[in-house]
């Protein structure tokens, strides 16, 4: 089959960021069968030619590298393949209907909305699934011909194509994932480590949609990918700030980052803010807490941080790792650390 009709999100300058949409699809109708007798000179009763119709176009998910969100499909939830031609008299059969390719970044899960059933699952560029398929054409009556049925005009009408309601969900494709309150670092982290420039602001929830940037070493060129997620607070789990519905970002990552502010902004205490923020993701799934997790200490510059990690260090008896990303104290050592931790899950 012809394989033309597709959606690519424009480029556009708005900061929307779509991660989660129900589109409805119909794969296109099979074409009718032909009813067709072959009249030639000197030929009168030349018999049946008439062709079969075209079967209907499918509608196939594609992952496509080039995509990061959903946008395409908010302002255009109805999808539909082209409908197979009909058949037609000297044989001719009717063409295919063009298929409807959705393509969708990485990392999204297509679930069908009426029984909650996974129809798709892509995880990389160019993967493909077929999640309606296409009528078949129906037969011309050349189909019927027999010996004691010479002259046939019965056809078949084409099988209509499959409909289905989907809902579209983005799980980013990510290493690492970094958790932590609002004004904790991540992005100013995020802005050193890689060459990803998210919002960075001196007021809570300036990252409002999640941000992935690429940890390249010099030397091997090896690749992390990190993704900030926005901040939590506590009673996520019940929507406040911006609520748990960012934290699929990280389910598929093989490290948490968790950043905790060490300064203790706005008076909060650090270990209460890392108890926390364990807590919301125990409610939002029980298997992230399962995940290998580096702990790193931010705002070391800060003049109660030391106090405040010599406390954290004895109430807790994980390993800390002291940054600065206002001085770049540290930074090194955590990036070494990232890819000694990650890179033997990478090679497996």
């Amino acid at each position: 089959m012809l394989e033309t009709e597709t959606s690519r999100p424009e480029n556009t300058s708005w900061s929307m960021f779509i991660d989660e949409v129900v589109i409805s699809a119909r794969a296109g109708d099979g074409g009718r069968g032909c009813v067709s007798f072959r009249r030639e000179k000197f030929e009168p009763f030349g018999g049946p030619n008439g062709g079969d119709g075209g079967c209907g176009g499918d509608v196939v998910i594609e992952g496509d590298h080039d995509i990061n969100n959903l946008n395409a499909y908010r302002f255009r939830p109805n999808w539909k393949a082209e409908r197979g031609e009909h058949g037609r008299g000297s044989d001719q059969q009717g063409r295919s209907g063009k298929t409807c390719i959705l393509k969708v970044p990485p990392g999204t899960v297509v679930t069908r909305t009426e029984d909650g059933e996974v129809a798709a699952e892509i995880l990389s560029d160019g993967e493909r699934h077929v999640i309606l398929k296409g009528g078949n054409g129906g037969w011309g009556n050349t189909r019927f011909k027999s010996s004691l049925n010479r002259a046939p005009r019965q056809s078949n009408p084409g099988l209509p194509g499959a409909t289905g309601k989907f809902l579209l969900v983005l799980k980013t494709l990510a290493d690492i994932g970094a958790v932590g309150f609002p004004n904790a670092g991540k992005s100013s982290l995020i802005n050193l480590i890689t060459k990803a420039r998210p919002k960075c602001a001196a007021y809570p929830f300036t990252t409002l949609h999640p941000q992935v940037g690429v940890i390249e070493d010099a030397v091997t060129y090896k690749r992390l990918f990190i993704a900030d997620v926005p901040g939590l607070i506590a009673g996520a789990s019940h929507n406040k700030g911006l609520g748990h519905r960012f934290l699929r970002h990280i389910e598929r990552c093989n490290l948490l980052l968790i950043l905790v502010d060490m300064a203790g902004t706005d008076g909060r205490k650090p270990d209460d803010d890392y108890r926390q923020l364990l807590e919301e993701l125990r409610l939002y799934d029980p298997g992230l807490l399962e995940k290998p997790r580096l702990i790193v200490a931010n705002k070391m510059d800060e003049p109660s941080a030391e106090e405040n990690l010599r406390a954290f260090v004895q109430l807790n008896s994980e390993e800390v790792l002291p940054i600065s990303c206002l001085t770049e104290e540290g930074i090194p050592k955590l990036k070494k650390q990232l890819y000694l931790r990650v890179t033997p899950h990478n090679e497996v």
